[in-house]
């Protein structure tokens, strides 16, 4: 389970080195015969101490690769020479250096560090699963991610009952306890099929994938019975190259409910309404520019999904991972004006070319952690961010601050939003109830009384 006061990045290499240390922490309190105890357990174990260290090293890299400084947390000392915690730091820093050595295939980098390992004293289990880890490069880059094209998945539909009661979550593969309470909810409403907007944390190794998705899915949601459960390509899913998240889709449901590929069409039995989930986590993996920000579908997947619309006669709901357009946070560069568009302007082009013969009814995304429930904008009647799943965002960071630099900022309504709770926002979802006219949308955040309705809308 992840660290309760973690932190993410929208970094690949960063996001790989906390699922690294993470996977660190869990081997070394195996060894040890320790279970992971509450920060005011009588013992402490590696996973309530490691994630947290390589949470503030990624802070630094982050914050160094985008032009800040921060105070550097690297000792110059031994492990030998250290406490228990200096120690820890130490071991640390050293799998955040030998991890970019093999990113970057830096052969002289890698024996020196090998080099440092020998001589010190942090646990065989540093070196292990590092190595590992390797396989995740080739050639000093990422493994290619196992993409699976358009032409391989046909015209597949999944059939979903006429009456179906969908669940949507988003940005919720923690593992950790706000993710647990989510699920809880979620299984109270009874729904017919639920849908995972993406983004597994860290960086969707098989290792997260089984432990901060499988795992609680099976245990709460299918508890009673089997339920058909997807995921949408998010892009910490990709971080690793795709290893985790392609393998937990193939396996996910039983056909003839598989999921096909990383984007899908769920479509109601009475051919009223279908889901279409686009894969926009493919192209998110270069976060530290601004033109990496911008992602947008590939152009075979994109003809598939204007196909569905187009041979469907029914109502369409758009799914994806990354926003359409945000008055939060920033989509690509900035004008000579120093003005910034709200909008995706990929992804608008790829809205535009389905819509072209036929509106779509909703676009609901995450990848932001928040709720944000949107007027009309952009030519989308109703686009809804459901990013508030599981990831912890503190009051402080102000998430409903528009920003200043837009050129048009998109308007929110108040009903979204999200009320606190011990200094962060609460977490929370969605429940589309469809029938053959509408679809009944609800957005529920989870407090300390139980989950409480915020908005109800109906989708026509």
């Amino acid at each position: 389970m992840m660290s309760e006061s973690f932190k993410t990045f929208r970094d690949p290499l960063l996001s790989l080195y906390q699922s690294a240390v993470t996977d660190v922490a869990k081997r070394i309190d195996g060894a040890n015969g320790i279970r992971a105890m509450g920060r005011a357990g009588l013992e402490r174990s590696m996973l309530s101490i490691l994630p947290d260290v390589a949470a503030d090293i990624a802070q630094r890299e982050y914050d160094n690769s985008a032009g800040m400084t921060t105070p550097s947390s690297r000792s110059s000392a031994t492990p030998r020479e250290l406490t228990k915690t200096g120690a820890v730091q130490v071991c640390a820093e050293w799998a955040w250096r030998y991890l970019k050595a093999q990113a970057s295939h830096d052969v002289q980098a890698i024996a020196q560090v090998k080099s440092e390992f020998s001589k010190g004293t942090c646990d065989p289990a540093w070196f292990t699963c590092l190595q590992e880890y390797d396989s995740y490069f080739e050639n000093g880059k990422r493994k290619a991610i196992p993409y699976i094209r358009a032409a391989s998945v046909g015209p597949k539909t999944i059939e979903i009952k006429a009456d179906a009661r969908v669940a949507l979550m988003g940005d919720w593969g923690t593992g950790a306890q706000p993710a647990i309470e989510i699920l809880q909810r979620i299984a109270e409403e009874k729904p017919d099929v639920v849908i995972h907007l993406g983004d597994i944390y860290y960086s969707g190794t098989a290792a997260e994938c089984a432990t901060n998705f499988l795992e609680p899915v099976n245990t709460i949601l299918r508890k009673e019975k089997p339920l058909p459960v997807y995921s949408l390509s998010g892009n910490h899913d990709m971080y690793c190259g795709g290893e985790g998240y392609y393998g937990l889709i193939s396996n996910l449901n039983p056909a003839p409910m598989t999921q096909p590929a990383s984007f899908f069409c769920l479509r109601s039995a009475d051919e009223k309404w279908q889901i279409l989930a686009m894969d926009t986590g493919l192209h998110d993996d270069n976060p530290m520019t601004v033109t990496g920000a911008v992602t947008y579908l590939e152009d075979d997947e994109l003809a598939w999904h204007c196909d569905r619309i187009r041979e469907f006669t029914g109502r369409t709901i758009l799914l994806s991972h990354h926003q359409l357009f945000s008055a939060f946070s920033p989509i690509g560069a900035a004008d000579s004006a120093g003005k910034r568009s709200a909008v995706n302007p990929s992804l608008h082009k790829a809205f535009q070319r389905m819509t072209g013969t036929k509106q779509v009814a909703a676009w609901f995304w995450g990848h932001e952690h928040t709720l944000s429930i949107y007027a009309p904008f952009a030519g989308l009647e109703r686009g809804r961010c459901l990013g508030h799943g599981a990831v912890p965002v503190s009051v402080i960071d102000e998430i409903y601050k528009p920003l200043v630099d837009l050129g048009e900022t998109p308007a929110t309504i108040d009903q979204s939003k999200l009320a606190t709770r011990g200094g962060v926002y609460n977490h929370g979802y969605a429940i589309l109830s469809f029938d053959a006219d509408s679809c009944n949308a609800e957005y529920y955040q989870a407090t300390a009384k139980g989950r409480a309705l915020m908005y109800r809308e109906t989708i026509s």
